[in-house]
């Protein structure tokens, strides 16, 4: 294992984990070792602090996530970025590549950039530090766009609402999308709003609140993964924060008001994130095939 600093003064461990998969490209144009996938990773959560390095079914929860990222055929690197050391050595521990970074980045998308300024990169995946179900094959999809197409800068990926409870579930983030499926905007609340079936909003959710309606595909849920090109990652973080980006408290909404198109492809995956205590036993029970 190789432990050294950066020319930028990131320290990074090299570990001796692989993909076993065989070199490959996500395109004629970008080869496999030119896309890095990075997992942001902080200690601190006003929910569940230290939840990255929770025990999950006996493996930390950021070792899920490495070791399912690494799955991905598309990605040549995996690196997790965090600004704590205690993260930072129990990705050294089970034979991970880890990256410290300054504890002032107000976001993760900062963070990212940090560690993609000293990077020979040209695609950089996004994903989540607290979900430790990703599915490899999720990370392909957001992928795929790039080939063939140089002028895509950005990439997520959508799924489908089902119900009208999680249409209209604030924690939830929704996206409506053009012909083309990139992004018209993204939003908490309940996008699109069908007003001639449901009528005034005032209503509807009381409604919903007694019924648990359901109905077939009433919106598209933002799974919250990301491809950059990284020469647009690096803009992006520079750019100020929007009008739009403040009010609802979504990162994306940045790119969009400031003039920039995101992909975003449909996928069957649907996204089991580690937000408290409690949904580590949920997490634990898919695992075991329970649920």
């Amino acid at each position: 294992m190789n432990d050294h600093v950066s020319a930028g003064g990131s320290r990074f461990v090299s570990g001796v984990a692989s993909s076993g998969e065989a070199s490959g490209s996500v395109s004629p144009q970008i080869q496999r070792d030119q896309i890095v996938a990075i997992i942001p990773a902080r200690y601190a959560s006003s929910r569940f602090p230290g939840k990255s390095i929770v025990e999950i079914a006996g493996k930390p929860m950021i070792q899920w996530v490495y070791e399912r990222t690494r799955q991905a055929r598309g990605v040549g690197r995996v690196l997790v970025a965090t600004d704590d050391e205690r993260i930072y050595r129990v990705v050294a521990g089970f034979g991970g590549e880890a990256v410290m970074t300054s504890p002032r980045h107000p976001t993760g998308t900062d963070r990212l950039a940090e560690v993609a300024l000293s990077l020979d990169a040209e695609l950089i995946v996004n994903v989540q530090g607290d979900e430790p179900l990703i599915e490899p094959s999720a990370i392909d999809t957001a992928l795929a766009p790039f080939a063939g197409d140089p002028s895509l800068m950005m990439s997520t990926l959508r799924c489908p609402i089902p119900t009208l409870d999680e249409l209209f579930d604030i924690s939830i983030t929704k996206v409506v999308v053009d012909s083309q499926d990139f992004a018209l905007y993204f939003s908490k609340a309940p996008i699109p709003y069908h007003r001639d079936e449901w009528g005034p909003v005032t209503s509807m959710v009381p409604r919903l609140r007694l019924s648990g309606g359901t109905a077939p595909i009433v919106g598209w849920r933002h799974v919250g993964l990301y491809v950059y090109r990284r020469k647009f990652l690096l803009e992006f973080s520079r750019l100020p924060q929007s009008p739009l980006e403040r009010l609802e408290q979504l990162e994306q909404l940045r790119a969009l008001e400031h003039g920039y198109r995101i992909k975003v492809v449909p996928t069957p995956y649907v996204s089991i994130g580690v937000d408290t205590p409690e949904d580590v036993a949920k997490v634990e029970r898919v695992l075991r095939g329970e649920t």
